[in-house]
């Protein structure tokens, strides 16, 4: 070959090589160990083993995590604004001020987690188990939260305005101070017991078709239906 025609394949290769986009050095790495701010936006980490692990600071982001166990873990400021959490387990895990938004997550057990300040606006959140969590300032804000439960959860704080919260149980939750239901979807929700005088948002209109007894505490103005007590299913 010719020192010309070589030189000019060498130079061809050369532009060839600085057109191709460089791979981003963030970009997400699927196949990363689990580890505090690991990236695995976009990964596809269903049916998996993932109990005890440190993922704070960690990118979720649009992931599928469906039906795995992610029991005990520390997701502390971590990322999973949108992603799929069908049947995941979060029992006991540390979830405080993480991004929960959008997610898609039909019945996904949140027992006992520690969620202060966590954002859950805008998530698919149907039948999910809060039983036990402190969820201390999160946001519920445009959720779909129809069927939840949060037996035993700390709401102190807690904002469902313009939530989902149709047949949700709330009955045996733990409400000090201010609890935020502006506009919310209350059909058949479940407060007996529950002290709502501090709650901010409420309006009879959303008292009339929820179900509350004797022992829910009302805010001033606020008169109790005569429908109460619902029937049990």
């Amino acid at each position: 070959m010719q020192k010309s025609t070589f030189l000019g394949f060498v130079a061809a290769f050369l532009v060839m090589a600085v057109s191709l986009p460089l791979r981003d050095a963030n970009a997400a790495d699927c196949r990363a160990d689990p580890a505090p701010e690991v990236d695995w936006s976009d990964c596809n980490k269903k049916n998996l083993m993932l109990g005890g692990n440190d993922f704070s600071g960690a990118n979720f982001r649009d992931a599928d995590l469906s039906y795995t166990d992610m029991r005990n873990t520390n997701l502390t400021a971590a990322d999973l604004e949108k992603a799929t959490l069908i049947r995941t387990w979060f029992t006991d895990a540390r979830l405080d001020k993480a991004n929960f938004e959008r997610v898609e997550a039909y019945r996904v057990g949140f027992q006992n987690v520690s969620a202060q300040g966590t954002s859950f606006a805008s998530a698919e959140l149907q039948r999910a188990a809060f039983n036990g969590a402190d969820l201390r300032y999160a946001s519920f804000e445009k959720a779909d939260v129809s069927r939840a439960t949060f037996a035993e959860a700390i709401l102190s704080g807690a904002s469902f305005a313009y939530a989902n919260l149709s047949r949700a149980d709330l009955s045996k939750a733990s409400v000090q101070g201010t609890l935020g239901f502006e506009r919310a979807f209350m059909l058949l929700t479940r407060i007996e017991g529950l002290d709502l005088s501090g709650a901010k948002g409420l309006d009879q209109s959303q008292i009339d078709i929820a179900c509350g007894d004797a022992d829910t505490k009302l805010p001033k103005g606020l008169t109790t239906p005569a429908s109460w007590p619902c029937p049990r299913d």
